[in-house]
């Protein structure tokens, strides 16, 4: 099941909507009505869904077996990230492809080890914005805006010291973000990431989130172009950490809810360990595509 947020023309109240076979929009709540059935959740409330469980998919299997009258063509809507602002900062994973440390460490030249364990990071609710929606680019704050590809893990239910073996039960589905980076900021803060990593509008997501029972979330191919060039180009199958292991170490001694996100690392080809170094700059289209989910496509616009 495919599932997005997104606003109609006469409305400024989101709503959750199901994705069909032709890429139109079964409005949940007035499908509902229609079928004068009472949801389990808040039909304008994706988190309210995802905590609903079996039951919220229950319902919507049976609303939505009923064909729809109207269906909403997606062109006709604004869709928003699939979770508008998350109830917590985005959880994020420093790195997680072999190639991209062996990158970056070619531009460091540090010598550093691999890593043990998995490096996390967050990036604020604030930075969050739809597939469709500009990037932000302010000169005075940053100049070095970065693109990063990375497959959005989407938790189902609630858990603490998840153990491995057990981590993807815990899963709702997935979605695609694009973790852009500040790379000047993150600098200048001699390492320390949350601030370069949660400028307004960085976190482009969506377009929508797919449930777990359709897609294998260890193999699928992401890819970013700029400006209609490809940047990175590679699968999900080239983790180093696993989605099980990422699961289980970010829940250790920490609780996570249903509706937390995990970004789970980008693979090579980012802008900082090119030669030369290439940022992006007002004008440029960046588009983050993973397979099975779906495209982002985010132009960069100059603000004051």
């Amino acid at each position: 099941m495919r599932l997005v947020t997104f606003v109609a023309d006469d409305s400024v109240l989101p709503r959750v909507g199901v994705l069909n076979v032709a890429g139109d929009i079964v409005d949940i709540a007035a499908a509902a009505l229609r079928q004068a059935m009472t949801l389990p959740f808040d039909a304008s409330d994706m988190v309210s869904l995802i905590a609903a469980g079996d039951a919220a998919l229950d319902a919507l299997r049976q609303v939505t077996a009923v064909p729809s009258p109207a269906p909403v063509p997606s062109a006709a809507v604004r869709l928003l990230a699939p979770i508008p602002r998350p109830r917590k900062n985005v959880f994020c994973v420093g790195w997680n492809y072999l190639e991209h440390f062996q990158e970056g460490e070619a531009v460091r030249k540090t010598g550093d080890e691999l890593p043990k364990h998995p490096v996390f990071f967050s990036k604020a609710v604030t930075a969050v914005i739809g597939p469709f929606d500009p990037i932000p680019f302010d000169s005075r704050v940053s100049k070095k805006l970065d693109w990063e590809a990375e497959l959005g893990v989407v938790i189902g239910r609630i858990g603490k010291n998840i153990a491995e073996a057990d981590a993807m039960e815990y899963v709702f589905g997935y979605t695609v973000i694009n973790d852009v980076s500040a790379r000047d900021l993150q600098r200048r803060h001699g390492g320390q990431w949350l601030k370069g990593k949660s400028l307004d509008g960085t976190c482009p997501m969506g377009p929508c989130i797919v449930t777990r029972d359709e897609l294998d979330g260890g193999n699928l191919r992401v890819t970013t172009r700029v400006n209609g060039v490809t940047k990175q180009d590679s699968s999900t199958a080239h983790m180093y950490f696993s989605l099980p292991r990422l699961i289980a170490e970010l829940s250790l001694g920490m609780t996570l809810e249903p509706g937390d996100v995990l970004s789970t690392g980008t693979p090579q080809g980012v802008g900082f360990a090119r030669t030369p170094p290439e940022f992006l700059t007002p004008g440029d289209v960046v588009e983050t595509e993973i397979e099975g989910i779906g495209l982002l496509r985010n132009p960069v616009l100059a603000v004051d």
